[in-house]
Protein backbone atom coordinates (compact mmCIF):
# COMPACT_ATOMS: atom_id res chain seq x y z
CA UNK A 1 0.00 0.00 0.00
CA UNK A 2 1.08 3.61 -0.70
CA UNK A 3 2.25 5.74 2.33
CA UNK A 4 -0.55 8.24 2.84
CA UNK A 5 1.86 10.87 4.73
CA UNK A 6 2.90 11.51 1.40
CA UNK A 7 0.29 10.82 -1.03
CA UNK A 8 -2.02 13.14 -2.55
CA UNK A 9 -5.76 13.13 -3.08
CA UNK A 10 -7.80 12.57 -5.61
CA UNK A 11 -10.66 14.97 -5.99
CA UNK A 12 -13.87 13.71 -8.11
CA UNK A 13 -15.18 17.44 -9.27
CA UNK A 14 -18.60 18.27 -10.44
CA UNK A 15 -19.10 21.00 -12.71
CA UNK A 16 -21.94 22.58 -14.60
CA UNK A 17 -24.21 21.04 -17.47
CA UNK A 18 -24.42 24.13 -19.26
CA UNK A 19 -24.65 27.44 -17.04
CA UNK A 20 -21.39 28.69 -15.52
CA UNK A 21 -23.31 29.90 -12.37
CA UNK A 22 -24.41 25.97 -11.07
CA UNK A 23 -20.33 25.45 -9.78
CA UNK A 24 -19.60 25.36 -6.33
CA UNK A 25 -17.47 27.90 -4.41
CA UNK A 26 -15.23 24.58 -3.08
CA UNK A 27 -15.29 23.11 -6.45
CA UNK A 28 -13.56 26.57 -7.44
CA UNK A 29 -11.41 26.28 -4.75
CA UNK A 30 -9.96 22.53 -5.23
CA UNK A 31 -9.28 23.14 -8.87
CA UNK A 32 -6.78 25.89 -8.53
CA UNK A 33 -5.26 24.28 -5.43
CA UNK A 34 -4.54 20.72 -7.59
CA UNK A 35 -1.35 19.77 -9.15
CA UNK A 36 -3.16 18.84 -12.43
CA UNK A 37 -6.54 18.23 -13.28
CA UNK A 38 -7.87 15.21 -15.48
CA UNK A 39 -10.71 15.70 -18.28
CA UNK A 40 -12.49 14.00 -21.26
CA UNK A 41 -11.49 16.31 -23.38
CA UNK A 42 -8.57 19.29 -22.55
CA UNK A 43 -10.28 21.95 -24.90
CA UNK A 44 -13.25 22.15 -23.52
CA UNK A 45 -12.66 21.81 -19.88
CA UNK A 46 -9.53 25.02 -20.47
CA UNK A 47 -12.77 26.95 -21.76
CA UNK A 48 -14.63 26.76 -17.88
CA UNK A 49 -10.87 27.29 -16.40
CA UNK A 50 -10.44 30.51 -18.65
CA UNK A 51 -13.79 31.88 -17.58
CA UNK A 52 -12.47 31.48 -13.75
CA UNK A 53 -9.12 32.54 -14.30
CA UNK A 54 -7.79 28.97 -13.81
CA UNK A 55 -4.45 27.97 -14.30
CA UNK A 56 -3.31 24.90 -13.77
CA UNK A 57 -1.68 21.91 -15.71
CA UNK A 58 -4.58 19.95 -17.55
CA UNK A 59 -4.42 16.19 -18.82
CA UNK A 60 -6.73 13.76 -20.81
CA UNK A 61 -8.50 11.11 -19.26
CA UNK A 62 -11.31 9.97 -21.57
CA UNK A 63 -12.62 6.55 -22.49
CA UNK A 64 -9.95 5.49 -25.10
CA UNK A 65 -7.01 6.02 -22.94
CA UNK A 66 -8.43 5.38 -19.47
CA UNK A 67 -6.66 2.37 -18.68
CA UNK A 68 -3.46 3.35 -19.33
CA UNK A 69 -4.00 6.99 -17.75
CA UNK A 70 -5.10 5.28 -14.43
CA UNK A 71 -1.99 3.92 -13.82
CA UNK A 72 -0.15 7.25 -14.84
CA UNK A 73 -2.31 9.24 -12.63
CA UNK A 74 -1.96 6.46 -9.50
CA UNK A 75 1.84 7.54 -9.84
CA UNK A 76 1.42 11.01 -9.68
CA UNK A 77 -0.82 10.35 -6.51
CA UNK A 78 1.76 8.60 -5.38
CA UNK A 79 4.55 11.34 -5.37
CA UNK A 80 2.14 13.89 -3.57
CA UNK A 81 0.33 15.52 -6.52
CA UNK A 82 -3.06 16.04 -5.72
CA UNK A 83 -5.77 15.11 -9.02
CA UNK A 84 -8.76 16.88 -9.95
CA UNK A 85 -10.98 14.13 -12.25
CA UNK A 86 -13.45 16.24 -13.97
CA UNK A 87 -16.23 15.30 -17.12
CA UNK A 88 -17.18 17.95 -19.60
CA UNK A 89 -20.32 18.66 -18.05
CA UNK A 90 -21.68 17.26 -14.52
CA UNK A 91 -20.56 14.83 -12.05
CA UNK A 92 -17.43 12.77 -13.32
CA UNK A 93 -17.97 9.11 -13.53
CA UNK A 94 -22.46 9.30 -13.98
CA UNK A 95 -22.34 8.05 -17.35
CA UNK A 96 -18.85 9.53 -18.22
CA UNK A 97 -14.83 7.51 -17.67
CA UNK A 98 -13.87 7.55 -14.47
CA UNK A 99 -14.44 4.53 -12.82
CA UNK A 100 -10.77 2.81 -13.78
CA UNK A 101 -8.80 5.64 -11.74
CA UNK A 102 -10.94 6.05 -8.94
CA UNK A 103 -11.39 1.97 -8.64
CA UNK A 104 -7.54 1.71 -8.97
CA UNK A 105 -6.74 4.68 -6.22
CA UNK A 106 -8.80 2.85 -3.56
CA UNK A 107 -7.39 -0.05 -4.23
CA UNK A 108 -3.42 1.46 -3.81
CA UNK A 109 -5.32 3.02 -0.85
CA UNK A 110 -5.04 6.93 -2.19
CA UNK A 111 -7.63 9.51 -0.56
CA UNK A 112 -10.51 9.76 -3.00
CA UNK A 113 -12.88 12.99 -2.06
CA UNK A 114 -15.98 13.99 -3.44
CA UNK A 115 -17.07 17.77 -4.25
CA UNK A 116 -20.88 17.13 -4.97
CA UNK A 117 -22.69 19.46 -7.52
CA UNK A 118 -24.66 19.27 -10.83
CA UNK A 119 -26.18 15.98 -12.06
CA UNK A 120 -28.69 16.25 -15.28
CA UNK A 121 -30.80 13.57 -14.26
CA UNK A 122 -31.23 14.85 -10.81
CA UNK A 123 -32.12 18.71 -12.27
CA UNK A 124 -34.42 16.55 -14.41
CA UNK A 125 -36.10 14.09 -11.66
CA UNK A 126 -36.47 17.22 -9.52
CA UNK A 127 -38.29 19.27 -12.15
CA UNK A 128 -40.57 16.07 -14.03
CA UNK A 129 -43.27 16.46 -11.92
CA UNK A 130 -43.11 12.23 -11.88
CA UNK A 131 -42.33 10.47 -8.78
CA UNK A 132 -39.32 10.77 -7.01
CA UNK A 133 -39.33 8.43 -3.74
CA UNK A 134 -37.99 5.69 -6.18
CA UNK A 135 -36.06 5.99 -9.28
CA UNK A 136 -33.86 3.95 -11.29
CA UNK A 137 -31.28 5.71 -13.41
CA UNK A 138 -30.30 3.26 -16.37
CA UNK A 139 -27.95 5.75 -17.89
CA UNK A 140 -27.71 5.01 -21.61
CA UNK A 141 -30.09 2.95 -23.40
CA UNK A 142 -28.28 0.42 -26.56
CA UNK A 143 -27.73 2.08 -29.22
CA UNK A 144 -29.60 -0.65 -31.55
CA UNK A 145 -33.14 -0.72 -31.60
CA UNK A 146 -33.14 -4.94 -30.93
CA UNK A 147 -31.00 -4.22 -27.70
CA UNK A 148 -32.50 -1.43 -26.65
CA UNK A 149 -35.97 -3.26 -27.16
CA UNK A 150 -34.39 -6.10 -25.04
CA UNK A 151 -33.59 -3.81 -22.20
CA UNK A 152 -36.83 -2.15 -21.96
CA UNK A 153 -38.96 -5.09 -21.61
CA UNK A 154 -36.33 -5.48 -18.35
CA UNK A 155 -37.36 -2.64 -16.98
CA UNK A 156 -41.41 -2.93 -17.65
CA UNK A 157 -42.33 -3.80 -14.10
CA UNK A 158 -39.66 -1.93 -12.30
CA UNK A 159 -41.87 -0.14 -9.53
CA UNK A 160 -39.79 3.53 -9.84
CA UNK A 161 -39.68 6.26 -12.16
CA UNK A 162 -36.99 5.09 -14.91
CA UNK A 163 -34.46 7.23 -16.08
CA UNK A 164 -31.86 7.65 -19.02
CA UNK A 165 -30.16 9.34 -21.13
CA UNK A 166 -30.87 9.18 -24.95
CA UNK A 167 -28.90 10.72 -28.15
CA UNK A 168 -31.06 13.44 -29.99
CA UNK A 169 -30.96 11.65 -32.97
CA UNK A 170 -32.62 8.74 -31.22
CA UNK A 171 -34.92 10.23 -29.07
CA UNK A 172 -37.98 9.64 -31.42
CA UNK A 173 -37.08 5.93 -31.76
CA UNK A 174 -36.41 5.28 -27.86
CA UNK A 175 -40.06 7.00 -27.25
CA UNK A 176 -42.05 4.73 -29.79
CA UNK A 177 -40.08 1.81 -28.38
CA UNK A 178 -41.13 2.23 -24.76
CA UNK A 179 -44.62 3.18 -25.66
CA UNK A 180 -44.70 0.08 -27.03
CA UNK A 181 -43.36 -2.10 -24.43
CA UNK A 182 -43.96 -0.12 -21.40
CA UNK A 183 -47.56 0.46 -22.03
CA UNK A 184 -48.66 4.31 -23.07
CA UNK A 185 -46.96 5.92 -19.46
CA UNK A 186 -46.61 9.78 -18.64
CA UNK A 187 -43.46 10.52 -19.14
CA UNK A 188 -40.86 13.37 -19.61
CA UNK A 189 -37.97 14.93 -21.84
CA UNK A 190 -35.47 17.07 -20.12
CA UNK A 191 -33.12 18.24 -23.01
CA UNK A 192 -30.17 21.22 -23.27
CA UNK A 193 -31.12 21.87 -19.14
CA UNK A 194 -30.25 24.68 -17.68
CA UNK A 195 -29.16 26.42 -21.07
CA UNK A 196 -30.56 28.94 -23.53
CA UNK A 197 -32.88 26.44 -25.07
CA UNK A 198 -33.85 24.37 -22.01
CA UNK A 199 -36.90 22.05 -22.62
CA UNK A 200 -38.89 20.13 -20.70
CA UNK A 201 -41.46 18.16 -22.64
CA UNK A 202 -44.36 16.52 -20.62
CA UNK A 203 -46.91 13.98 -21.78
CA UNK A 204 -47.58 10.46 -22.53
CA UNK A 205 -44.89 8.54 -24.53
CA UNK A 206 -46.92 8.29 -27.57
CA UNK A 207 -47.75 12.13 -27.71
CA UNK A 208 -43.70 12.44 -27.10
CA UNK A 209 -42.81 10.53 -30.13
CA UNK A 210 -44.98 12.26 -31.93
CA UNK A 211 -43.73 15.29 -30.97
CA UNK A 212 -40.30 14.67 -31.46
CA UNK A 213 -40.89 12.84 -34.68
CA UNK A 214 -42.35 15.83 -36.48
CA UNK A 215 -39.40 17.82 -35.23
CA UNK A 216 -36.95 18.26 -38.37
CA UNK A 217 -33.83 17.52 -35.46
CA UNK A 218 -33.63 17.27 -31.63
CA UNK A 219 -30.74 19.09 -30.49
CA UNK A 220 -29.16 18.58 -27.46
CA UNK A 221 -28.16 16.93 -24.34
CA UNK A 222 -31.39 14.78 -23.27
CA UNK A 223 -32.68 13.12 -20.29
CA UNK A 224 -35.89 10.45 -20.77
CA UNK A 225 -38.38 9.74 -17.39
CA UNK A 226 -40.82 7.74 -17.54
CA UNK A 227 -43.70 7.01 -14.95
CA UNK A 228 -42.71 3.04 -12.95
CA UNK A 229 -45.80 1.21 -13.29
CA UNK A 230 -47.28 2.16 -9.68
CA UNK A 231 -46.82 5.92 -10.68
CA UNK A 232 -48.48 5.18 -13.52
CA UNK A 233 -51.88 4.29 -11.37
CA UNK A 234 -51.21 6.66 -8.46
CA UNK A 235 -51.32 9.49 -11.72
CA UNK A 236 -53.97 8.57 -13.54
CA UNK A 237 -56.57 6.82 -10.40
CA UNK A 238 -55.29 7.50 -7.30
CA UNK A 239 -56.94 6.09 -4.25
CA UNK A 240 -58.48 3.42 -6.37
CA UNK A 241 -55.89 1.32 -7.63
CA UNK A 242 -54.79 0.45 -3.93
CA UNK A 243 -58.44 -0.77 -3.72
CA UNK A 244 -58.53 -2.46 -6.59
CA UNK A 245 -55.10 -3.80 -5.59
CA UNK A 246 -55.86 -4.91 -2.17
CA UNK A 247 -59.16 -6.53 -3.66
CA UNK A 248 -57.49 -8.66 -6.44
CA UNK A 249 -55.42 -9.96 -3.22
CA UNK A 250 -58.31 -10.88 -1.22
CA UNK A 251 -59.69 -12.56 -3.98
CA UNK A 252 -56.90 -14.52 -5.34
CA UNK A 253 -55.97 -15.21 -1.65
CA UNK A 254 -59.45 -16.76 -0.83
CA UNK A 255 -59.54 -18.87 -4.51
CA UNK A 256 -56.36 -20.39 -3.15
CA UNK A 257 -57.89 -21.18 -0.12
CA UNK A 258 -60.26 -22.95 -2.18
CA UNK A 259 -58.05 -24.96 -3.93
CA UNK A 260 -56.82 -23.02 -6.98
CA UNK A 261 -53.12 -22.52 -8.00
CA UNK A 262 -51.70 -18.76 -7.82
CA UNK A 263 -52.00 -18.70 -11.79
CA UNK A 264 -55.81 -20.19 -12.21
CA UNK A 265 -57.00 -18.24 -9.01
CA UNK A 266 -55.30 -15.00 -10.29
CA UNK A 267 -56.94 -15.64 -13.73
CA UNK A 268 -60.34 -16.13 -12.12
CA UNK A 269 -59.96 -12.89 -9.74
CA UNK A 270 -59.19 -11.01 -12.97
CA UNK A 271 -62.63 -11.89 -14.37
CA UNK A 272 -64.42 -11.52 -11.88
CA UNK A 273 -63.46 -7.94 -11.34
CA UNK A 274 -63.42 -7.04 -15.05
CA UNK A 275 -59.38 -6.76 -14.58
CA UNK A 276 -57.15 -7.63 -18.13
CA UNK A 277 -54.61 -10.20 -17.30
CA UNK A 278 -51.57 -8.30 -17.58
CA UNK A 279 -53.20 -5.60 -15.61
CA UNK A 280 -54.22 -8.01 -12.87
CA UNK A 281 -50.42 -9.24 -12.84
CA UNK A 282 -49.22 -5.64 -12.21
CA UNK A 283 -51.57 -5.25 -9.11
CA UNK A 284 -50.86 -8.41 -7.61
CA UNK A 285 -46.49 -7.38 -7.89
CA UNK A 286 -47.65 -4.18 -6.49
CA UNK A 287 -49.57 -5.55 -4.33
CA UNK A 288 -46.38 -7.72 -3.16
CA UNK A 289 -44.04 -5.40 -3.36
CA UNK A 290 -46.15 -2.93 -0.62
CA UNK A 291 -46.00 -5.90 2.11
CA UNK A 292 -42.33 -6.27 1.78
CA UNK A 293 -41.64 -2.92 2.05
Amino acid sequence: MESRSVAGTLYIVSTPIGNLEDITHRALRILREVDVIACEDTRYTRKLLNHFAIDVATISYHEHNERERAGELCTMLAAGKNIALVSDAGTPIVSDPGFRVVNLAIEKGFRVVPIPGATAFVAALSASGLPSDQFFFAGFLPARASARRAQLEEFRVTDATLIFYEAPHRIAATLRDAAEILGNRAAVVARELTKLHEELARGRLDELAENFSARNKARGEIVLLIAGPQSENDIDQGPKTVTSSQALAERVSTLEHEGLNEKAALRKAARELGLKRDEAYRLMLTQKNRRSK
